[in-house]
């Protein structure tokens, strides 16, 4: 009896906790659905008391909104790009290749995983600045085309990989960026999805960076804009509208999730990331 009662304990908590974490999801859908008066008649109500796709008609109708999503779009494609690329270079080294000053290299990367994004924005800032990069969306990617928890993650994937196998690539005489490109990337899938969901989802929902860099509309990328357009007279903040942009911001993460789900858990599970 207590073999049994178990599972069905431990699954009931599951069921519990994927609901509290699903409901939230499902006020933001149903609210995109309502009219502003609806939500500020009955802001907890569950149920639209009539459907309608007005918030979202509004939204695409609104000047400066395909700027903002092109903006994200780009920014996005820069920074994972940027991740894949480069992550999987330093981890492949800082795994597989003995060098001078490796070690410190790597405890560089474990200090800037534990240091908060308020520590930093300052010089980064300063150094935005100084480059002639503010109000641009190169301005926006420079501080995350290369993030720590990408370096780690594919530093553990490829510290997974026998070095019997690059022993044997090494006797055959390729050499190592034949073994990077030949045999660790391709490998390196798993990980490659974990850090193209992880860059994509710190671009697409970064907001505090592109408000300070981004300093008009042009370079406003989809969460700055959505805040911008969301005020439609002076405090007063047309709830449908921000309910209906939040959909959209959602939906490319989602949908990402979905194609490179399979992979991304056996990244996690490969890197022992918890």
């Amino acid at each position: 009896m207590t073999s049994r009662l178990r599972p069905a304990v431990l699954y009931a908590a599951l069921i519990v906790l994927a609901l509290v974490t699903i409901l939230p999801f499902i006020w933001v859908i149903s609210g995109s659905l309502r009219t502003t008066s609806d939500i500020q008649a009955n802001p907890g109500a569950w149920l639209p008391s009539e459907v309608t796709l007005d918030n979202f008609a509004r939204l695409f109708s609104r000047n400066g909104f395909s700027t903002f999503l092109g903006n994200s779009v780009i920014v996005a494609i820069v920074i994972v790009i940027g991740n894949i690329i480069a992550a999987s270079m330093a981890g492949f080294a800082l795994a597989k290749l003995e060098f001078r000053g490796k070690r410190v290299a790597f405890a560089a990367v474990l200090i800037a995983l534990m240091v908060p994004f308020s520590a930093t924005f300052v010089p980064q800032f300063v150094v935005t600045v100084q480059l002639g990069l503010v109000d641009t969306l190169a301005g926006i990617a420079l501080p995350s085309l290369v993030l720590p928890i990408s370096i780690f993650i594919m530093r553990q994937f490829a510290a997974s990989i026998p070095d019997e196998l690059l022993e044997a690539a090494r006797i055959d005489g390729a050499n190592e960026v034949r073994i990077f490109f030949q045999i660790f990337l391709p490998l390196a899938g798993p990980a490659v999805a974990t850090v193209t969901i992880m860059s994509f989802l710190a671009s697409w929902n970064n907001f505090i960076w592109p408000l300070i860099v981004a300093q008009s509309a042009d370079s406003y990328t989809l969460p700055v804009g959505l805040a911008a357009m969301s005020q439609a007279a002076q405090n007063v903040t047309d709830y449908g509208l921000v309910l209906a942009g939040a959909v959209i911001v959602m939906l490319p993460v989602l949908v990402l999730f979905l194609f490179l789900q399979r992979y991304f858990v056996q990244g996690i599970v490969s890197t022992g990331l918890k």
